[in-house]
């Protein structure tokens, strides 16, 4: 993959731009098994989950600059000046069509930018996330409500260009600080939610729920998880770090399938979830028990044969590996975007050995590596 905003410098997030993507693959594999090497066999290791190498991002997270009228979306520079990257490359197809006219109703609100240095205006990203089926949620954050009726306003002529966005609203963010939203979310849409279709399973995402930015990706990652989990016929799974219930939902769908309880500290995600929840229940999709409750995943562990864990970056951390290594499950399945905090958590868990280790390519064109591993007992 080549990109005009790479090699013009503008953007230099791709750190791998221009490496053939079979290349990329590669080191990213010897990368992560080099990480976990004292913890994973080499025979543990499957082939890797390989991604589209650009039109893969499901997602937008743009910071405004530039004027009233001729607002950039994309980064700002060094010098804090924005620049647009309305064209890249990494974006879906049904999300790089919407961006040009997102732009043109950005420009005609006639929001002022926030300006970084000087701390002055009231437009500071526009959030975009795209489902398989081409659908859209739009969230426009601002610092204040002080001009928030425009955004109301102008909402027939949002829809009016784009007919296919679901869910839009307005977030709040009037601290400067280096966040992409802040806690208040006003939703303008009758829609709440935007249902993100990964075969047996529609997901749906709240405006400030977490998902992977890889929709392929993420549905081979959960259907890899699923099949591990069938692997040791569990009764009962505790979903931690839970997020909108992917790994317990799919686990759910299973012919003999585990009572699931998914633990989120996100409020939003959990509602998402038990949103999905009560339709393939409905559907008849499932038939097992399946509850998810917002709280601390540290302090949630309760009995259960196979527990999934599906942590920040800085992993599981000491006190819960501990916890687990103290429990009865069986099976732990651990996906986890950080191959260092990884290694560092199975050391803690010595009672378990992994039986199989598996490469997710959530971010091509870069080092990022996802990394799922089924661990027994």
């Amino acid at each position: 993959m080549q990109c005009e905003h790479f090699d013009a410098f503008r953007c230099r997030s791709c750190a791998l731009m221009g490496s053939p993507y079979a290349v990329q693959l590669t080191d990213k594999v010897a990368s992560a098994a080099a990480a976990l090497a004292d913890v994973v066999r080499p025979e543990a290791w499957t082939a890797p989950f390989a991604s589209r190498e650009s039109g893969f991002r499901n997602k937008a997270k743009l910071v405004t600059g530039g004027r009233p009228g001729q607002v950039t979306l994309g980064i700002l520079d060094a010098h804090q000046r924005g620049v647009d990257l309305r064209g890249c490359g990494l974006y879906e197809p049904a999300l790089a069509r919407a961006l040009p006219p997102l732009g043109d109703w950005i420009d005609a609100l006639g929001l002022l930018p926030y300006d970084v240095a000087r701390r002055r205006g009231e437009l500071k990203y526009l959030h975009v996330t795209a489902n398989p089926g081409g659908e859209l949620m739009v969230r426009v954050v601002l610092r204040s409500d002080q001009q928030a009726a425009r955004v109301r306003d102008s909402l027939p002529r949002l829809h009016e260009a784009l007919p296919q966005v679901r869910v839009v609203t307005i977030n709040y963010l009037p601290e400067h600080v280096a966040l992409l939203d802040g806690p208040d979310e006003e939703v303008l849409t009758s829609q709440q939610t935007l249902p993100m279709a990964l075969g047996p399973v529609t997901l749906h995402l709240g405006p400030r729920s977490f998902f992977q930015t890889n929709t392929a990706v993420a549905q081979g990652l959960y259907e890899q998880a699923r099949d591990w989990i069938a692997e040791g016929s569990p009764a009962s799974l505790l979903d931690l770090y839970c997020g909108v219930g992917g790994f317990g939902l799919f686990a759910a769908t299973l012919p003999t399938a585990p009572r699931v309880h998914g633990v989120e500290v996100s409020a939003d995600a959990v509602a998402s979830a038990r949103h999905t929840a009560g339709e393939l229940h409905a559907a008849g999709a499932i038939t097992t028990d399946v509850t998810f409750d917002t709280g601390d995943a540290t302090a949630a562990l309760a009995d259960a044969d196979c527990v999934v864990v599906n942590p920040p970056r800085r992993g599981i951390g000491p006190a819960l590996a501990a916890t687990l290594e103290r429990g009865p499950a069986r099976t732990l399945v651990y996906s986890s975007c950080n191959p260092v905090t990884l290694a560092a958590d199975l050391a803690r868990l010595p009672s378990f050995e992994v039986a199989r280790a598996r490469l997710f390519d959530m971010f091509p064109q870069t080092t990022h590596a996802e990394v799922l591993v089924l661990a027994t007992r």
